[in-house]
């Protein structure tokens, strides 16, 4: 396998990368139109962390590190490097040493669609972990690959540059272009929910915020009584 490493690529700004980073994964997927996310396979090595970076993509061969070695070389400040493979591997790709590198270079964190290892040196040293796998199983250097081009991980496409945001429900991608819009969207979406909140605190149902009693109504669902029930299932035996 031949390959490429890109140096330049454009990024998002970081000032919408930063905002970003305070809205939870699942308001921006929502306020994106319910897209960007990775699938549920992708999941913390910590909890109660939330980090948003540009992304530096990867793309190797399973059970070969090679290229996140290369890919090392082309990270900087404020950014998430993101791995993938040709094919499906569960090996530990990446571990303590890696992310000493990285975090020396100002990285914020790393999503793999592969296998982790040194899960507990992470959480020591406070280096932000998302990934397919735990294994301990490691890897060899011998084939190369591609940084910083366009990849695939469950089915979203992920491009040097686009924005990664990723908390303890998984991990989303705001392509670049559309961050800015995406900061105003996730904004109105939580004051939209703020509002919501408050409206549920003083004992609002969400049936009638939301509309949801003309629902069930005109999807034939019905209220009754236990006797009513009862005497229902009685007949219907």
């Amino acid at each position: 396998m031949s390959g490429v490493i890109v140096t330049d690529p454009p990024k998002a700004e970081l000032k919408d990368v930063d905002a970003l980073a305070g809205f939870g994964v699942a308001t921006v997927s929502e306020a994106m139109g319910r897209t960007g996310l990775l699938g549920p396979g992708i999941r913390p090595v910590q909890q109660g962390v939330r980090v948003a970076g540009t992304a530096v993509t990867v793309i190797g061969w399973p059970g070969d590190n090679l290229m996140i070695h290369a890919a090392v070389e082309q990270c900087g400040e404020g950014d998430i490097l993101v791995v993938t493979t040709t094919s499906p591997c569960t090996d530990g790709l990446f571990g303590e040493l890696f992310a000493t590198a990285l975090r020396q270079r100002g990285v914020r964190g790393v999503v793999l669609n592969t296998g982790i290892r040194d899960t507990q040196e992470l959480r020591d040293m406070g280096f932000a972990a998302w990934s397919r796998a735990v294994s301990s199983q490691g890897t060899v250097k011998a084939t190369g690959g591609s940084v910083n081009v366009p990849i695939a991980i469950d089915g979203q496409m992920i491009n040097p540059g686009d924005v990664i945001l990723a908390d303890d429900d998984g991990v989303v991608v705001v392509p670049r272009q559309r961050a800015r819009e995406t900061v105003e969207k996730s904004e109105a979406r939580e004051a939209k929910e703020a509002a919501t909140r408050a409206a549920f605190i003083d004992g609002q149902l969400g049936l009638d915020r939301y509309g949801l009693r003309e629902t069930l109504q005109r999807l034939g669902v019905e209220y009754r009584t236990y006797e009513e029930y009862t005497e229902h299932e009685e007949r219907t035996k």
